[in-house]
């Protein structure tokens, strides 16, 4: 004889099986989920992993509703077009960056131009730079000192426009004598608004060996006798 339930309409043996029910997909979706969150992250795997064990031990008397079997459906459509799209975009990135590689390791053996406040100067030959002005001036200076911080040359601009200007340095100190091969400092000052400004100047430097970043920065230049400066501050490439 069975005993029924007299606020449900269920047997007992029903509500029993009803229960055995639950708990055996309580427990097959904690063992689903144990398995799949054991990883680093829920992929969409793990996902569609845990999905369908939901559907294999829902309870028979109460299936899952349809608007919430669509909605994890369209969760699951969601994480895969997201996998996809980081798997493109690391792919794009891993491109670019050999691209880049590649540009720069060209770069090795030749002359760029670069913000900064040293170069080292071969005084038989002279070499040529820059000054960023900010706004026209009557006259610009630029002071050249050696290692031991003594003024070997000191060059004058007149009436520059806002720009770069260019000067150039013979490789001779202010008495006319080819000063030493070796590394020299270049300041530059002007007068703006009756008030001292220090100028930005570029210089040029060689380019010996390329520095590739291995959690995706930016490619450094290594510059012989001058240290590192990133790419992107190169402002001119020689020969």
């Amino acid at each position: 004889m069975s005993v029924s339930d007299t606020t449900s309409g269920l047997s007992l043996n029903d509500i029993l099986a009803n229960s055995a029910v639950k708990n055996k997909t309580d427990d097959s979706l904690a063992s689903a989920a144990g398995s799949a969150t054991g990883k680093k992250a829920l992929g969409k795997d793990a996902f569609l992993q845990l999905l369908v064990t939901q559907l294999k031990n829902q309870n028979p008397l109460e299936p899952q509703d349809n608007g919430e079997f669509v909605a994890q459906l369209a969760q699951f459509s969601s994480l895969e077009g997201i996998t996809t799209l980081n798997d493109t975009v690391s792919g794009i990135a891993g491109a670019f960056g050999s691209s880049q590689a590649l540009q720069a390791s060209s770069l090795v053996g030749r002359s760029v131009i670069a913000p900064g406040d040293k170069a080292v100067v071969d005084t038989t030959k002279g070499m040529t730079g820059s000054i960023s002005i900010p706004q026209s001036v009557a006259s610009t200076t630029v002071k050249i000192t050696d290692k031991d911080g003594k003024v070997v040359r000191t060059i004058e601009l007149t009436d520059q426009k806002a720009g770069n200007a260019s000067f150039t340095w013979d490789g001779k100190d202010d008495a006319g004598n080819v000063a030493p091969t070796g590394t020299y400092t270049f300041a530059a000052n002007t007068t703006i608004d009756g008030q001292g400004v220090a100028l930005i100047t570029n210089l040029p430097a060689t380019v010996t060996s390329v520095t590739l970043s291995q959690t995706g920065g930016e490619l450094m230049l290594n510059l012989a006798g001058l240290g590192s400066i990133a790419l992107s501050k190169v402002q001119t490439i020689g020969i």
